[in-house]
């Protein structure tokens, strides 16, 4: 199913799968027409959706459904200037010659990944952005139009997060998680045949671009973390403060919930129709009040609370990954420095002065990396340098891009106010 976004309204309600990163001046709204797909999966989840959609919001305890994600989701792309198409990539419903479907149930329907692709000159190298935890691809709102200016990008949503299809979540191990999001990514990739592209993904993103990297690195040309999860494991970096806080009784219930799977969206959910007012206050706070760098406008802060909320508060699919994939104080199981030797894609980290991610990690990281290898850090930014400081996070980008746009790469210096570490 594929959507454009001429000027016009949408000519009908598009609605698929169940779906829902990290918790992590506007423009004239634009609208978006559907094209209507003839799949018998996407009519079946329509019509899924519809039956689910039949209670008015003031009278679900969870007011949120897949029309009310779809709706924030245009509401917030209208700031973005640049003409872009939104699409449900199939992906069928698990990998080839796996035992593990996407959907562990009688069902064998296909599988989506919410995707959107953004006019482009000819020739642009395309660049793949792949959102975090408890995030999607509309986060990366503020950068959408400059980057579109250099590069064809395309944002998707992870399996089990965003606009994307929310399967149950049956992983049991660390591996299992892992194979969940780096398969689908290839079948996705493999689904829209594209090859030699660049990998940009932000916090969990980066680890999960990062461990995508390592298993298909024919594919990338270059690959960007920004903020990466997943770097430094617990013994590496086990501080004193992590020690004598679990040794605390509060400490000890945090550390019996993570490893139970509580997730920030449980509360979220638990809080029924008080779930929107805790995401505005959140967002109205890190971006706001406590932001780094560039706040949001009014209208910027209303748009993406709308979307944060409905994203976070839709079925439990993607997020379930946390115990698997890190332990408590997101420390990785599987710590990507400990592959750093195997590296085959030249690599850019990017940081905000202030990110909570440490970039110490990176650099330990490239001193068993056998490919070029940098970091960046951006001021006044935090762990969403994207969104605290655009700008910054844009010249990072494209310094790191160099050699696709420049056609003298070598005299291409740093850019005013970035550093490097």
């Amino acid at each position: 199913m594929k959507l454009r976004r001429p000027n016009s309204r949408w000519s009908k309600k598009i609605s698929l799968a169940s779906m829902a990163e990290g918790i992590a001046s506007p423009a004239a709204a634009a609208a978006t027409t559907s094209q209507t797909a003839t799949s018998t999966a996407a009519t079946t989840a329509e019509s899924i959706s519809k039956k689910r959609s039949l209670w008015p919001s003031i009278l679900r305890w969870i007011p949120t459904s897949t029309d009310h994600i779809i709706r924030a989701e245009k509401r917030l792309l209208s700031v973005v200037k640049t003409p872009y198409i939104q699409e449900h990539v199939n992906i069928g419903s698990g990998p080839p010659g796996s035992n593990v479907r996407w959907f562990r149930s009688v069902s064998n329907d296909p599988k989506f990944i919410n995707t959107l692709t953004f006019d482009s000159k000819e020739g642009s190298p395309t660049l793949v952005m792949v959102h975090g935890y408890g995030a999607s691809q509309g986060f990366f709102f503020r950068n959408f139009d400059t980057l579109a200016a250099h590069f064809k990008v395309i944002a998707i949503d992870q399996l089990g997060w965003g606009g994307s299809s929310r399967p149950d979540f049956t992983c049991k191990s660390t591996e299992e998680t892992e194979a969940w999001f780096i398969d689908s990514l290839e079948e996705w990739r493999k689904a829209k045949n594209l090859s030699n592209f660049i990998l940009l993904g932000h916090s969990f993103g980066g680890y999960v671009a990062a461990k995508y990297a390592l298993k298909h690195p024919e594919h990338i040309q270059h690959l960007i973390l920004v903020g990466p999860a997943g770097f430094a494991s617990e013994n590496d970096y086990k501080s004193e403060w992590l020690t004598r806080f679990r040794a605390t009784w509060k400490g000890a219930v945090l550390n019996h919930l993570w490893e139970s799977n509580f997730t920030p969206q449980k509360i979220v959910r638990g809080l029924g129709p008080w779930g929107p007012d805790m995401v505005r206050k959140y967002t109205s706070a890190r971006f706001g009040s406590r932001a780094q760098g560039s706040v949001l406008t009014e209208e910027e802060s209303r748009l993406l609370t709308d979307y944060v909320y409905h994203t976070l508060a839709a079925k439990a699919s993607g997020e379930l990954c946390l115990k698997y994939i890190f332990s408590f104080g997101a420390f990785a199981r599987m710590p990507l420095v400990q592959r750093a030797s195997e590296w085959k894609v030249p690599t850019s980290f990017i940081y905000g002065f202030q990110d909570w991610m440490n970039y110490q990690a990176a650099q330990e990281a490239r001193q068993h990396m056998r490919v070029p290898c940098e970091i960046t850090r951006v001021p006044q930014a935090g762990h969403f340098v994207f969104i605290d400081a655009p700008d910054g996070f844009h010249s990072a980008v494209l310094y790191a891009c160099r050699r696709f746009l420049s056609p003298d790469p070598d005299s291409e210096s740093l850019p005013e106010g970035l550093t490097t570490a």
